[in-house]
């Protein structure tokens, strides 16, 4: 398994729960730092108190699936998003289901853009972070150092600098023990894990080629409201901008990718491809590509054909699949077939609710003194798929060391103070956003 856990030896629960919130608290005994202790504890039976950063759809989400967990208490005790409507909304949902598991009064409800530094004072154990992607890194280095457990949505960045300040977060909540998991959910779905453990065993032989694919229908788009600023327009609309977003290549397709990062044991040493904008052009939504073709290379010259697609009336996939030097495999659909196109291996009865089966992982690993560390594979499936979006912008074969060195940020999201700064795009006076042009574009 890709997930390494700290287990207590030699102790009782609740001797390891003492050490670890010292460990956290790097020792001291002042109020701040018990603060700290109590947050990064282990909970066996105890309450597991959660903030809320980020109340969308998938940050609603994620904390009713926390709550859905057994083994012991648990209880939302803060939430925060920089629109107070999404908040509220928020909030009336998770009721709907957990109206006892909620005890989030007006002084625990955080609006505005330093609402997460708010949040991070409250009494909270776990931090879920489901704002658009661009923020993640500022409020996940901001969770580890205030000694909480997190919970981050994919992507985790959205440019190379964001990546490498989730690495740096990732190495110190490793040595405060704190748990960091990732919403890349596939990793936790037992039907996933068993075909990839046996890909990895040698089911087909040595991997030389992989596929993946996101092709959908339109997304969703939200229209420009009457007095809204540009940069409010662009936090609405977030998924349609590089600066929030990443790119959907980036926002959704690094699900398959971080399939065949887990297949591969590795990362692409290299990528290159093309992509472009068409039918997004008709209603000038934003800036970012609606169709992205990536060759990705990895060591051993294996090698992943990608694409990911935003265009109607098109063939639409989500799926994943490898071949080898002795069958193929079918990594969504939990099928492997040896050379002869026989059915070795059919894992697809075990399970695919990875959603709510990463939660139920996660949570269980707390209560029993164990420490989720994804946040190394997450920043680095984060990078391949920036890796990618950097090859299709510039029309260029692009190193990952190249990629990942690269200084250029999307936007200064530690900057942000209200809805009147100043956005980091803006249209032409036709309302039409640059987009990249492969063989001019810098993209790196």
């Amino acid at each position: 398994m890709s997930r390494s856990r700290l287990s207590p030896t030699g102790a009782s629960r609740r001797d390891f729960i003492r050490n670890t919130s010292l460990l956290a608290a790097g020792g001291a005994l002042s109020a701040g730092a018990l603060s700290i202790a109590r947050a990064a504890n282990s909970f066996g039976s105890d309450e597991i108190k959660i903030g809320l950063v980020g109340c969308g759809g998938r940050g609603t989400g994620a904390a009713i699936q926390a709550m859905n967990t057994s083994g012991g208490p648990m209880k939302l005790v803060a939430m925060a998003d920089v629109f107070e409507n999404r908040l509220q909304a928020a909030i009336r949902t998770i009721k709907g289901q957990h109206n006892d598991k909620v005890d989030v009064p007006k002084e625990r409800m955080f609006v505005g853009f330093d609402g997460y530094k708010q949040l991070l004072q409250s009494n909270c154990d776990v931090v879920v972070l489901a704002t658009p992607p661009g923020f993640r890194p500022l409020h996940f280095a901001a969770a580890i150092a205030a000694g909480k457990h997190v919970f981050m949505e994919k992507p985790v960045a959205v440019d190379a600098p964001g990546v490498r300040q989730v690495l740096e977060a990732a190495k110190l909540a490793k040595e405060k023990s704190l748990s960091v998991a990732v919403g890349l959910q596939r990793r936790h779905e037992r039907k996933y894990m068993a075909t990839i453990k046996a890909l990895q065993d040698g089911a087909i032989g040595d991997i030389v080629l992989a596929r993946a694919y996101w092709n959908g229908t339109r997304p969703w788009n939200n229209q420009r409201q009457n007095g809204d600023s540009e940069f409010k327009y662009q936090m609405r609309n977030w998924y349609h901008f590089n600066w929030l977003s990443g790119d959907h290549i980036v926002e959704q397709h690094i699900h398959n990718l971080d399939v065949i990062n887990w297949l591969m044991n590795g990362y692409p040493t290299s990528a290159q491809g093309q992509g472009g904008r068409q039918v997004m052009d008709e209603d000038h939504s934003g800036e970012i590509f609606d169709h992205h073709m990536v060759e990705f290379s990895y060591d051993k010259d294996a090698v992943m054909l990608s694409q990911c697609r935003h265009i109607p009336e098109c063939w639409n996939a989500v799926s994943e699949f490898a071949h080898g030097t002795k069958g193929r495999a079918d990594i969504s659909g939990s099928k492997i077939y040896d050379a002869d196109g026989k059915l070795i291996h059919n894992f697809s009865e075990l399970g695919a609710d990875g959603h709510q089966q990463e939660h139920h992982d996660v949570i269980a690993d707390l209560r029993s003194g164990k420490l989720a560390d994804e946040g190394v594979y997450g920043a680095m499936s984060t990078m391949t798929a920036i890796l990618g979006r950097m090859a299709t912008y510039s029309g260029k074969v692009v190193s990952m060391d190249t990629a990942l060195k690269s200084d250029m940020a999307l936007a200064p999201f530690d900057k942000y103070q209200s809805f009147d700064d100043d956005a980091p795009v803006h249209p032409s006076d036709k309302g039409i956003y640059a987009t990249p042009k492969p063989g001019i574009t810098k993209a790196w």
